[in-house]
């Protein structure tokens, strides 16, 4: 089986849950009142029901995947038994069984709740958290025991919500802004501006949590001493290209607050948003490019030994 595959489900799987977790997010701290409801500013429902049963089949396709390199076998190959064993006798099992019941949490709450938008992008919310959090146990950071295990554990379930905050924030502006001047109406473009100014004050939280659970990560996984030696290492270039393409968000980021989005409330007093529209699109399309090129650098570094693994 080759680690393509299951290096792209693992892409697949992290963008999945990311956007669950983090678009009702940036429903709760960027929306008021009414804007909540699905349809009214953002079509949850459809969106996250669709994007639900996407992480199902990819959650189905990965335990699939895992039981044919098990048995050095073809995913066709695969049979019934296998993913039995795999499901039912093992801990990677029970935690695939997690995920799927969060997952189909997250399927109820985006179909049926919106009477209460705030109660269902909460639950979403939860729910979603669950789901990615799964990542952390099936990855590097379930590898240790002990007081170190829970360290790491926790440092990699924060990341991974952190990072999900941050994706689902460039998803929700991304609907925001991409829209066609007939829908960009003036009342819209001013809640834009309210959202893009929401998430400059949870942005700099969520740059501190991925700061500090980052470091715990690297601490954990490479140590001080094979910093020298690391970057002669794939593991460690693929690390340097993801420390990038991080500094390449962190700077656009501090664009758009601070030079961007006051851009934004300067030509609204005006009465002239479009020239501050097309430079936040471009903004964020490359913001956005850079997140999935780091999301992809994590699947592939999730199917590498660490350096501290060579102990």
């Amino acid at each position: 089986m080759p680690d393509t595959v299951a290096t792209t489900v693992r892409l697949g799987l992290y963008l999945d849950l990311m956007l669950l977790f983090g678009l009702p997010m940036f429903g709760l701290y960027t929306l008021r009142g009414a804007e909540r409801q699905s349809g009214s500013v953002l079509r949850f429902r459809p969106f996250l029901a669709t994007v639900a049963l996407v992480g199902i089949g990819l959650s189905v396709l990965g335990v699939m995947v895992l039981a044919a390199s098990m048995g050095g076998v073809t995913i066709g190959e695969v049979d019934r038994a296998t993913v039995s064993m795999l499901v039912s006798g093992t801990t990677i099992g029970t935690v695939w069984q997690v995920r799927i019941a969060a997952l189909l949490l997250v399927l109820y709450f985006s179909v049926i709740g919106w009477r209460r938008p705030t109660f269902a992008l909460a639950a979403l919310s939860i729910t979603a958290a669950v789901a990615l959090s799964t990542l952390a146990w099936t990855g590097h950071g379930a590898a240790d025991e002990g007081t170190l295990g829970w360290i790491h554990l926790g440092a990699d379930i924060t990341h991974l919500l952190a990072a999900g905050i941050w994706i689902g924030a460039l998803c929700g502006l991304c609907l925001l802004i991409f829209r066609s001047a007939e829908r960009m109406a003036a009342d819209h473009i001013v809640l834009s501006h309210r959202a893009l100014d929401g998430f400059a004050r949870v942005g700099s939280i969520v740059v501190g949590l991925l700061l500090v659970s980052g470091i715990v990560n690297s601490w954990i996984l490479i140590g001080p001493s094979r910093l020298s030696a690391l970057f002669t290492t794939l593991y460690g270039i693929l690390l340097l290209a993801k420390l990038l393409f991080f500094g390449a968000m962190l700077l656009l980021a501090g664009a758009n607050r601070f030079f961007l989005t006051p851009a934004l409330a300067a030509a609204l007093e005006r009465g002239d948003g479009e020239a501050a529209i097309r430079a936040l699109r471009r903004s964020l399309l490359i913001e956005s490019s850079c997140a999935f090129a780091i999301l992809a650098l994590v699947a592939w570094l999730g199917q590498l030994a660490p350096p501290a693994s060579a102990m």
